[in-house]
């Protein structure tokens, strides 16, 4: 299967979108073309990592993954693919690639010159006929050579200790849930059956299965299916409701 997918910062209301498919299309008409996302907010680098990062690993290996996001800025750090739990990921060299797993890919590529021209709208002149063509069965290897490393950005990480879990806000969903930082296995490894979680001016004593365990208008916790603690307000705007934004500090405290 010849299967694409992309994430970018275009909208829906521009010709950026459908001109990058187009690109895609005239090469391969016969690509399947998704969406993970366009809404990513403009020149957000941190987040488009995380709806990538959250996303991939469910689509069939061997996926081509274009990135655009900021691909403007490649101009001068230039364009790559890489190879990484055999997926392939096109686009700027802006470290977003650096935030999809803790290891490092297997394959890394740097776009020769001869595939990289002068142009205002580098996704669709320069990565999208790549992306097509290495999803109809070309390699990333005939459009440049060995990249010995990538531009790299360090995510923010949770503070563990055996006393406290302190996380930070790193995704706020459409419907003002709060995404954090905290994982489950850190909080199972070191729970010991009492605890408390504090965020803005809450504090909960129990972690919940699910949206529906409260009321609505009473705050959730409970870890998502990536793993992650998510904390929101049932049938409102967590976010909103609870003064909470991105980076905002949630903590939890064990007690013996």
């Amino acid at each position: 299967m010849a299967l694409v997918t992309i994430l970018s910062d275009y909208g829906d209301n521009d010709y950026y979108l459908p001109a990058v498919k187009a690109s895609m299309l005239a090469i391969n008409p016969q690509l399947n073309i998704i969406d993970i996302s366009n809404r990513v907010n403009p020149f957000d680098l941190a987040q488009a990592a995380f709806l990538l990062r959250s996303t991939f690993r469910q689509f069939p290996k061997g996926t081509v993954h274009l990135v655009a996001i900021n691909t403007t800025g490649g101009l001068a750090d230039g364009y790559i693919g890489v190879k990484l739990e055999e997926h392939i990921f096109i686009g700027p060299n802006n470290g977003i690639l650096s935030l999809l797993a803790d290891q490092e890919p297997g394959i890394m590529v740097k776009f020769a010159d001869l595939h990289v021209s002068e142009t205002t709208f580098p996704a669709k002149d320069i990565l999208a006929p790549i992306a097509a063509k290495v999803a109809s069965g070309a390699a990333i290897h005939d459009f440049g050579g060995p990249l010995k490393g990538f531009k790299k950005l360090i995510s923010r990480q949770s503070k563990v200790t055996k006393e406290q879990i302190l996380g930070h806000v790193i995704h706020i969903d459409s419907y003002g849930n709060l995404i954090t930082n905290i994982r489950k296995v850190d909080f199972d490894t070191l729970n010991p059956g009492k605890y408390t979680l504090e965020f803005s001016r809450e504090q909960l004593d129990r972690l919940h299965k699910g949206y529906d365990q409260v009321e609505p208008g009473d705050c959730f916790a409970f870890f998502n299916s990536l793993g992650l603690l998510e904390i929101g307000i049932n049938h409102g705007d967590g976010a909103g409701l609870l003064g909470l934004k991105m980076d905002s500090v949630v903590y939890i405290n064990f007690h013996p």
